[in-house]
């Protein structure tokens, strides 16, 4: 990638990663709240970071809890904030802002060093390095807005879309790299070839106790079409995925190359050193912001069907299974959206409590960790669906891509009923 005004070695700007530069999450006028006036959690607490994958929503959620006897958000949640006492304002948004713009310079320049532009796939250090850039632009763009009350409207407005446009473009490579290994164990699986180790399925309960009796052999003939067609199958599923993570990395390619990146990453530089914060924010709370981002996630979460979730085998995610029509699942819309706002939360209390890496409750985490897998068995799904309608393809292909999808919709309904379970009752 070319280099620009805005490099981290260009001696005319100061370098944000400079040892010598203060830290901007360090005490003092820019500093963050004390991560230490929050409550543990009573149920143990786990560092909170997952990979990458959608930006902050534009959109709002449904509309405020207005319903009479809505049960409050559980204690899992409320957890997150910090005590009365604390109060954090602007200061604290300031210096989490500009934590994540340091980080995300600090990535760019890995990610130039370690020949990022190289092959598809990359180094190690190159894939961290855009996972950190994906991280670090969910991070900002989550904060812009959550917390726009506080910021400059115009400013924010302008540079929230383009992180996100970052932050998805840059994903897309990952994720077809991800759905193929994923959509391939699974054919290794439902086939009974036992070189290709998988996973136990996750969400689904299973009892201890003596081996269940065999199921009754199917026809040899019934076997033999599956085992083939898994093979073919295969085959057309890393044809069409690893040109798609071709393109997808083509096209990170050039948006890393490009001016409309060029002007993101100047943008970030300056926030990195100066957050255009209103002047009320110094003394503003930031906590009725982030317990609004909390209250919405509460919204879309008791709008989804957990009673339906909470019963295993439901198979309600099979429902519409045979539509001719290539778009997602609407079913699986609201579950998307409740992964998008899980992540606005968690990212609001990272500002108020100290950053990231602070300790999160393991229900939340684990009831991310859920909707994560719900997102990606249903685009695996997806892909199985989208390769079965490749014109002339063999009877045994179609019927193991065919059994392939409806296994993803399976793990649909076990991540549902995964984050029935992790999600804490008091919000049902």
């Amino acid at each position: 990638m070319a280099q620009r005004h805005h490099d981290l070695t260009d001696p005319g700007r100061p370098d944000p990663t400079d040892p010598g530069r203060p830290d901007p999450t360090a005490p003092g006028p820019h500093g963050l709240a004390d991560p230490a006036a929050g409550p543990a959690p009573a149920l143990g607490t786990a560092h909170a970071d997952g990979p990458a994958a959608a930006a902050a929503p534009t959109g709002n959620a449904p509309a405020g809890n207005a319903a009479a006897g809505k049960a409050p958000v559980g204690n899992a949640v409320a957890r997150s904030t910090v005590a009365a006492d604390a109060a954090p304002t602007g200061d604290a948004l300031a210096g989490y802002l500009q934590s994540q713009a340091t980080d995300f310079l600090r990535a760019l320049r890995l990610h130039r060093e370690t020949g990022g532009g190289g092959a598809a796939g990359g180094t190690d250090d190159s894939v961290d390095a855009a996972r950190a850039l994906r991280r670090t632009a969910r991070r900002i763009s989550a904060s812009l807005h959550t917390f726009r009350p506080l910021l400059d409207a115009d400013w924010s407005e302008r540079i929230r879309p383009e992180l996100a446009w970052v932050s998805g473009t840059l994903a897309l490579e990952h994720a077809c790299g991800a759905r193929l290994e994923r959509l391939l164990l699974a054919l290794h699986r439902l086939s009974g070839a036992a070189a290709a180790p998988v996973p136990a399925r996750v969400g689904v309960p299973t009892q201890a106790g003596p081996a269940a009796p065999a199921a009754s052999p199917a026809p040899a003939s019934g076997r033999g079409n599956l085992t083939v067609g898994a093979a073919k199958a295969g085959a057309l599923l890393d044809r069409q995925l690893t040109l798609a993570r071709t393109r997808a990395h083509s096209t990170a390619l050039q948006a890393l190359g490009s001016s409309r990146f060029h002007a993101v990453a100047d943008q970030v530089a300056v926030l990195a050193s100066e957050v255009p914060l209103t002047p009320a924010a110094g003394t503003t709370d930031l906590r009725p912001l982030a317990a609004a981002a909390q209250e919405r996630l509460a919204d879309a979460v008791a709008a989804l069907p957990l009673v339906t979730a909470g019963s295993p085998y439901n198979a309600e995610a099979l429902v519409h299974g045979l539509s001719p029509d290539p778009a997602p699942h609407p079913q699986d819309a609201p579950w998307h959206q409740v992964r998008l706002l899980l992540r606005l939360h968690r990212y609001a209390c990272e500002v108020l409590d100290g950053g990231p890496g602070t300790p999160v409750d393991v229900r939340l985490l684990a009831a991310g960790q859920a909707l994560d897998r719900h997102r990606d068995a249903a685009e695996a799904a997806a892909a199985a669906a989208q390769a079965a309608r490749t014109p002339r393809i063999a009877p045994a292909t179609a019927y193991a891509l065919g059994v392939l999808h409806a296994d993803q919709r399976h793990e649909v309904e076990a991540a549902r009923y995964a984050f029935q379970r992790s999600w804490p009752k008091r919000n049902q």
